[in-house]
């Protein structure tokens, strides 16, 4: 089984050595804790090469810059305050690193790797990453098929960031409380997204390609708990005892989530420190 440790510098892994390549990295950045008392909080991949980050655990950092869920069953291991402890980091690329006319999409994926490379040198954080073979949730067409409702815009008409008002690609409002809301989402992120609720990792199997209009209801929760006393409402309003099961959110979709055993990545802490601030 191949293992492999993530560090600032791009390392051997397994079976041959890799030629060394300089990772991508931001040209500036701040970094800094945050107070119990501030209460903003969100996130922003900027065209141009600009990130911003504010009041985010340290845990759901880590999460974005490796694209998990962020609290997905597949990040593990790391101290407790990687939990607790909230950041705001302001980065910005080289002039000319990213170039402009991005999509949304590949914006994103190259500033992740920068964020990467931000953790491990101002936070040395070390993530072994390994395939195992395990229980998960594959995303398959159900029987009569997919009813999905188209997009009203196709990848290439996606907008880099979200647009003045309110529109964009690839993101989800809402959640198992309030149920799911994406204007153009593809399958696996519906997949990727449903994992945070999950308590095994949720795979994307159904080789759907596109983007599609995604609205559902709320759902009940698939782990173990103490029952919900009576009239307890979710989110939205709803009473809890109406909800469906997530299972029933996707045959509503034409999809299918089945219990299988078969093969995820997963992320492993190895090491990390807390940042000398700027």
């Amino acid at each position: 089984m191949k293992h492999c440790l993530w560090t600032v510098a791009a390392l051997a892994c397994a079976a041959g050595q890799l030629p060394a390549q300089t990772p991508p990295s931001f040209a500036v950045a701040s970094v800094r804790a945050t107070t119990p008392d501030d209460r903003r909080f969100g996130m922003q991949f900027l065209p141009g090469g600009r990130l911003e980050m504010t009041n985010l655990p340290l845990q759901i950092i880590i999460a974005i810059a490796y694209n998990l869920p962020f609290q997905s069953p597949r990040l593990t291991g790391g101290p407790a305050w990687i939990r607790s402890d909230r950041y705001a980091i302001e980065a910005g690329a080289e002039k000319g690193a990213i170039p402009m006319g991005l999509s949304g999409e590949a914006l994103q994926q190259k500033m992740k790797l920068m964020l990467q490379t931000l953790l491990a040198d101002r936070f040395k954080l070390v993530v072994r990453r390994e395939m195992r073979e395990m229980p998960i949730y594959a995303v398959v067409v159900a029987k009569d098929g997919p009813k999905l409702e188209k997009a009203k815009v196709e990848e290439k008409d996606c907008p880099p960031v979200r647009t003045s008002d309110g529109f964009s690609c690839h993101e989800f409002m809402g959640g198992q409380g309030r149920g799911l809301h994406g204007q153009a989402v593809s399958v696996a992120d519906v997949a990727s997204y449903v994992e945070n609720w999950a308590e095994r990792p949720v795979i994307d199997k159904t080789g759907i390609q596109g983007l599609f209009h995604i609205e559902t209801k709320p759902w009940v929760s698939m782990r173990l708990g103490p029952v919900p006393p009576a009239g307890a409402k979710a989110e939205d309003g709803s009473d809890v005892a109406d909800l469906p099961t997530l299972f029933t959110v996707f045959a509503n979709m034409g999809l299918k989530l089945e219990a299988q055993k078969g093969p995820a990545e997963i992320f492993e802490i190895t090491h990390i420190e807390k940042p000398a601030e700027n």
